[in-house]
């Protein structure tokens, strides 16, 4: 009885749709093989271009990583002028870089937004800018006592030091990155990191903070990507690619599958909106290990919104794009013409709504997306047919379907943009 339920199983997995398309492993292997191989010479033949090797009719903003000491320098001098202006009777305002969208522009040399140089004063004697300006002068004072005394805080930690005075926490954090575009830094030179969100599991080893980390040991759960960057170092790995995951879900169903050893990869997932301790170690990786990145995300705008980010940055932290942002990551799925080419029955796909669709057609204006025409194509298709589908559509052939036959005729095909 119990083998021949076994058989009944093994006939159900052979009549998955598009199963019998795959060719065997070993054959996918050396398509896989082949595309890091050629996607490794490209990295180290190409010299990455910077802001200094163009000629923008416009100067830029950029921020560098700074010692403890320097921050701490910066800040003192910046103090010190405004004691000055103070003295001299004057009163005092900060001069805050505009990180406004009118100040941001998109360089396809670079395939990343960067920060223009247009700032505006924030005075402390007025009325529409004193709070303003109080809670600057308060993270000022702040990261200058994490500077002194060396220690890392979350900006949890941090909106906490003063809750009266800050109100809300996105309050905090967006002085935290006008402060960090004021002083010329990365917000990680702050020593204030975002709490632990982002994972990774598969062929990776790296130290952190000097413990060795072995990512194929790490259970279905992965290791949590430390908040500071720091702390990563000696990054080894035998994995042809990258795969970048848009959601929890999807990564649990391939960590638990041990996608990784079947096709040897790096899965990385932040579990949806990309934070800036994800995109250091997805840019760290892709430096140092020379790895292709194929991205699975949802088949909706917002999905292609997230791939963006990690490729091309975020309007909110523009001015630190430099050190965010992995360049030629390749979307491999889900993507609007899987829905057909798939079969993903009508019960799996879901209505645009209008804010779905508005969200749709504003990304087809961005820059960023046109200079890609099979985004483009894509991004057409999905507004015309007014509808999205979760990477999780897919169980509806099985729960491991995802892992089983569409990732591996994704790769045998080599389908993505």
């Amino acid at each position: 009885m119990a083998e021949s339920s076994k058989k009944r199983r093994r006939t159900n997995t052979d009549d998955l749709p598009f199963k019998n398309k795959l060719k065997p492993d070993s054959t996918i292997l050396q398509i896989l093989k082949d595309f890091s191989t050629s996607s490794s010479s490209s990295s180290s033949s190409s010299k990455a271009l910077t802001l200094q090797d163009l000629s923008l009719p416009f100067s830029c903003r950029e921020v560098s990583d700074l010692s403890l000491s320097s921050v701490q320098s910066i800040i003192e001098s910046l103090v010190l002028r405004i004691a000055h202006s103070i003295l001299s009777g004057n009163g005092f305002a900060f001069d805050v870089p505009s990180r406004s969208a009118t100040n941001q522009f998109y360089v396809p040399e670079l395939d990343r937004i960067v920060l223009k140089d247009k700032s505006s004063l924030r005075p402390f004697a007025n009325i529409s800018t004193v709070r303003k300006s109080a809670i600057t002068a308060r993270i000022l004072q702040l990261v200058h006592q994490l500077c002194i005394k060396g220690i890392h805080v979350t900006k949890r930690d941090l909106f906490y030091t003063d809750v009266k005075l800050f109100q809300d926490q996105i309050q905090s954090d967006t002085v935290l990155d006008d402060v960090s575009c004021m002083l010329g830094c990365t917000r990680s030179s702050l020593n204030v990191v975002a709490a632990e969100k982002g994972v990774v599991v598969g062929r990776l080893i790296f130290s952190d903070n000097g413990d060795m980390i072995d990512c194929t040991k790490m259970g279905m759960g992965g290791k949590a990507i430390p908040p500071n960057i720091d702390r990563v170092g000696d990054m080894q790995s035998d994995a042809l690619f990258i795969l970048l995951v848009e959601k929890d879900a999807a990564y649990m169903r391939l960590a638990e599958d041990r996608f990784y050893n079947r096709f040897p990869c790096i899965i990385v997932t932040a579990k949806g909106q990309p934070d800036v301790a994800t995109r250091l170690f997805l840019k760290k990786m892709k430096m140092e290990l020379k790895l292709p990145v194929l991205a699975l995300v949802d088949s909706d705008p917002y999905g292609l919104k997230i791939l963006s980010v990690y490729g091309c940055g975020s309007k909110n932290m523009s001015y630190d794009s430099a050190n965010l942002t992995t360049p030629d990551i390749k979307w491999l799925g889900v993507r609007p013409s899987d829905l057909d080419k798939y079969k993903i029955p009508e019960q799996c796909r879901l209505p645009m709504t209008e804010q779905d669709i508005k969200t749709g057609k504003d990304l087809l204006e961005e820059d960023f997306v046109k200079k890609n025409p099979g985004w483009v194509e894509e991004l057409t298709l999905m507004v015309k047919t007014k509808q999205k589908a979760e990477i999780q559509a897919l169980s509806t052939f099985g729960f491991q379907y995802l892992s089983e036959v569409y990732l591996p005729l994704k790769l045998q095909q080599k389908d993505w943009l």
